[in-house]
């Protein structure tokens, strides 16, 4: 028997609940009589202030069975963060001097879920911690990451799919990997850093017959560096969704454009790992 679905595709939603669900009613998510999920490609927290509504949102449609939630490089984050924390390394991750954790955003996430202000939070760390190991995020949405989803016509992913490079890290040459599906841990948390836009546009690193529906790197910069139409950030950017060769790019910089965009998908379901 084959099932098609509506799926509802949006990425980089980073604690907008509110851009978010703006983007689904416009699509028609909440309306829709048809089988539909919804597909988020990665990073689902950190810089916008809705953790905990967003997360809340997100269960209940994870009980209905309508939730695809695919890692991101923000959610291998938040985890380091707090395995940081757990070490005794609070100061470090706090800290805006020193931390990524605390510029990303991800500190201030945790110290939403936690329901701790960060004076409460740097004086007993380990009641964060708990706290966080406690909320349904952990408990619940980030055991349910999957490195990609796939269906018929398309693959789901955050950065890009797995690639070989034949380089080295300051100056890699990348290479499509026929066995990116099996590619291992290490692989896919690298994946979820890389510009699909530039290796599907530039170098032609793409799965054939099938299209790539990935997030991390901003649309705009598809738009600026592939179309030429205006610049990559600031004023006249375009953050809408970027279409180019095998290759669907959503991150709409929530943070600077309030965009969240969404892509309506109908095709037919297969098994994500």
């Amino acid at each position: 028997m084959v099932i098609f679905m509506n799926l509802y595709v949006v990425a980089d939603v980073h604690g907008f609940l509110g851009a978010m669900k703006k983007a689904l009613d416009r699509a028609g998510f909440f309306d829709d009589p048809e089988p539909h999920k919804l597909v988020i490609c990665g990073d689902l927290l950190d810089r916008g202030k809705e953790a905990k509504e967003l997360v809340d949102f997100l269960c209940e449609l994870q009980k209905k069975g309508m939730l695809v939630f695919v890692n991101g490089n923000h959610d291998d984050l938040f985890i380091k963060a707090l395995q940081e924390i757990a070490a005794g390394g609070v100061a470090a991750v706090s800290n805006s001097l020193f931390s990524y954790h605390y510029l990303n955003g991800t500190w201030d996430s945790l110290l939403q879920l936690a329901e701790m202000n960060e004076s409460q939070a740097k004086r007993y760390p380990l009641v964060l911690v708990e706290r966080v190991r406690s909320s349904p995020f952990y408990t619940d949405l980030l055991p349910s990451r999957v490195n990609y989803y796939e269906t018929e016509k398309y693959i789901f992913c955050h950065g890009w799919i797995p690639v070989i490079n034949n380089g080295t890290n300051s100056s890699p040459k990348y290479l499509f990997d026929p066995d990116w599906r099996t590619a291992d841990v290490a692989a896919w948390e690298r994946a979820t850093w890389l510009n699909g836009i530039e290796l599907a546009c530039k170098l032609g690193i793409r799965p054939p017959e099938k299209t790539v529906v990935c997030g991390h790197f901003h649309a705009s910069y598809g738009h600026s560096k592939i179309d030429g139409n205006g610049p990559e950030r600031g004023h006249g950017a375009i953050y809408t969704t970027f279409y180019g060769d095998g290759i669907i790019a959503l991150d709409g910089c929530t943070v600077i454009s309030g965009i969240v965009n969404c892509e309506v998908i109908k095709d037919e379901e297969l098994q994500g790992q």
